[in-house]
C-alpha cells in the first residue's frame, strides 16, 4: 500500500509504502499525485519512504516506477528515499548518476531529516 504523507508543500510529493507494493498502488496514489503536482509546478520533489512494513514490489509496480521516473526525468528537482532496506538504497545509489537531480538516501529513523532536506 502507498499512502500520501501529510503536511508537505504542494511542490513535494511525499509517499510512504508498506506491505507489498503493486501497480494499482502507483496508478491510484503515486502517479495521480505526481501529475497533480506537475500541473501546478514545472519541477517537483519526491519523498519516498519505504517504511518498516515494506515487503517489496510486484513486477507491475517496478514497471510503473520506471515509467513515472523516466516520463518525468527532467521534472524532478530533488528525490529523497527513506529506507532501511540495503538493496533499495544500493539500487538508488547505483542509478543516481542517471537522474539529473540530487538524490539522497535516509534511514527510517531520519524521516524528519529527509523532510527537512526535501523542503530546503
Amino acid at each position: 500500500m502507498i499512502a500520501l504523507l501529510p503536511n508537505l508543500p504542494d511542490h513535494i510529493v511525499g509517499v510512504t509504502a508498506s506491505g507489498k507494493i503493486n501497480a494499482a498502488d502507483y496508478e491510484t496514489v503515486l502517479i495521480p499525485a505526481v501529475d497533480a503536482a506537475l500541473k501546478k509546478h514545472d519541477r517537483i520533489r519526491l519523498l519516498y519512504q519505504l517504511g518498516p512494513q515494506f515487503a517489496g514490489f510486484t513486477p507491475g509496480a517496478m514497471w510503473d516506477d520506471m515509467k513515472v521516473g523516466i516520463a518525468h526525468l527532467l521534472k524532478w528537482e530533488r528525490i529523497a528515499v527513506v529506507t532501511d532496506h540495503d538493496w533499495v538504497a544500493s539500487a538508488w545509489r547505483m542509478f543516481a548518476f542517471a537522474i539529473p537531480c540530487p538524490v539522497k538516501i535516509f534511514s527510517n529513523s531520519e524521516l524528519q531529516k529527509a523532510e527537512d532536506w526535501i523542503a530546503a
